[in-house]
């Protein structure tokens, strides 16, 4: 199950914040790829540039698409920050999955992000 993975990454990855992407065929995540959060913060994520990079070629190179980004929240509710809004505008049509690790029992939340405009949507799980 592929928000096992996500969430697995997540609580690993505590007290830091964990990040990496989806990608997704015909609507459905075929892959979650977790990328190594650069800045090793329990206040952000930061992916770099090259492993980014590497990372979307891999997911386009096998005909998939990217169709989320994901990351922790470690220290407060899984909702987007003005810092994830203002990143989000890079990446128009991806959904951005958070994972709230504050408490015992992670909380997911996925969102749409489009320009400036944040809206929660429903988590399919398969």
């Amino acid at each position: 199950m592929q928000l096992g993975r996500i969430v697995a990454h997540a609580r690993a990855d505590a007290p830091n914040e964990c990040c990496g992407v989806v990608a997704v065929r015909d609507g459905a995540a075929t892959e979650v790829r977790a990328a190594t959060n650069a800045a090793a913060s329990p206040m952000r994520f930061e992916v770099d540039a090259r492993e980014l990079y590497r990372l979307m070629t891999e997911i386009e190179d096998r005909g998939d698409e990217l169709g989320a980004i994901y990351h922790s929240h470690t220290r407060s509710a899984p909702e987007p920050s003005q810092t994830d809004v203002n990143f989000a505008a890079l990446w128009p049509g991806v959904e951005w999955i958070i994972v709230g690790t504050q408490h015992d029992e992670p909380e997911v939340r996925t969102f749409r992000i489009e320009e400036g405009r944040v809206t929660e949507v429903e988590l399919e799980v398969r």
